[in-house]
């Protein structure tokens, strides 16, 4: 006994008794945290795949953590873009938005609403080029976003430059509607006018910019840094409804250069492309009117197999000998925004700046 009481630590150094219960929480814990990382290892795979071993990227991850630190780096971008071009538009004063319902335009009329108020307009100019069904959808987006909305007409199809359709037709439908609103200015109460170009539309062939650099029309999306990806993302942002429409250019812009645009024949590429529309389902085609009456169909590359299934096949033959088109064809190159333009003569194309309009 009394051997047995000397082998006994010392009271004084002697271990408490609640370090055991210690140690097993920090080992608990420690499991714990393994198993939590082992299930979030587990779920990246399987939201992204088993990690790269070879490849530019294998020491790259993006990992489901990091998705809302990198979302919202982005929103904060966004957020001083905003504000810049709030700012942007408050120093222009009083503001009349070019409004053609697109999401560009649209976000212009938002922001101008927000900045300036009851001194910012929205002008839509209606004539034969715009698409049935765009005026009506402007005027939803004008009181919905709750800005002042004036409907101009214009005459572009009265002038032989325009009808003539040279590379340049762009130019002067932008000069006959920015010569429109010059004249409007002091009945609207405004003293500058804007338009939706941003920054990717330098990038294409839009000679209504110079139209616009000559009547000193201001540009807020593109001199705030907006690109196209920006305008939509602040669209969704601010919830308006356009923010993934389509690119809606003018109906002139389907005939092809050379070939005279008429009011018939604008009519008949519009007819033709909400009969597919219809038909289809599809949000993004193109009818364009080639020489000859020629009509050559652009649509996304994975529809091209629909529209030589026999049915709809039959349907659109019939309903474009109606409208008038001798032939019809389908681009095999599928839709693309601005196809007639890789016609055009290269002097042609890198003379002239470009102007936001598709």
């Amino acid at each position: 006994m009394f051997a047995r009481s000397q082998r006994r630590r010392p009271t004084s150094v002697r271990r408490p008794k609640f370090d055991k219960p210690i140690a097993l929480a920090g080992w608990r814990r420690r499991e714990a945290f393994h198993a939590v990382l082992r299930y979030a290892q587990g779920l990246e795979e399987c939201i992204l795949g088993p990690p790269e071993t070879t490849g530019p990227f294998q020491h790259i991850r993006t990992t489901p953590w990091e998705a809302p630190q990198r979302k919202l780096a982005i929103s904060t971008q966004l957020s001083r873009k905003q504000d810049r071009l709030l700012g942007i538009l408050r120093g222009y004063g009083r503001v009349a938005v070019a409004f053609s319902a697109g999401v560009d335009s649209t976000v212009v009329a938002r922001a101008a609403r927000l900045a300036c108020g009851d001194d910012a307009v929205a002008v839509t100019a209606d004539s034969p080029s715009l698409a049935e069904g765009e005026l009506n959808e402007a005027r939803r987006l004008a009181e919905a976003i709750g800005i002042r909305h004036r409907v101009i007409r214009t005459d572009e199809f009265t002038q032989p430059d325009y009808r003539a359709n040279a590379g340049d037709r762009c130019y002067h439908c932008k000069t006959e509607l920015y010569t429109r609103l010059e004249g409007l200015q002091s009945e609207l109460g405004v003293d500058v006018i804007v338009n939706g170009a941003n920054l990717d539309d330098r990038g294409d062939y839009r000679p209504g910019m110079q139209a616009a650099s000559e009547h000193a029309v201001r540009s807020p999306l593109m001199e705030t840094g907006f690109t196209k990806q920006d305008v939509r993302d602040l669209a969704q942002l601010w919830e308006l409804p356009v923010w993934d429409k389509p690119a809606t250019p003018c109906l002139s812009s389907r005939i092809a250069y050379g070939v005279e645009v008429t009011e018939d024949r604008v009519r008949r590429v519009d007819a033709a492309e909400r009969f597919l529309r219809e038909r289809l389902g599809l949000r993004e085609l193109r009818v364009r009117l080639e020489e000859n009456d020629l009509a050559r169909i652009e649509v996304p590359l994975d529809a091209l197999p629909r529209l030589v299934e026999p049915a709809h096949r039959e349907a659109i033959a019939a309903r474009f000998g109606e409208l008038g088109f001798r032939a019809v064809t389908l681009d095999l190159e599928g839709f693309r925004s601005g196809s007639l333009n890789t016609l055009l003569p290269l002097e042609v194309l890198t003379g002239v700046a470009s102007d936001g309009t598709d």
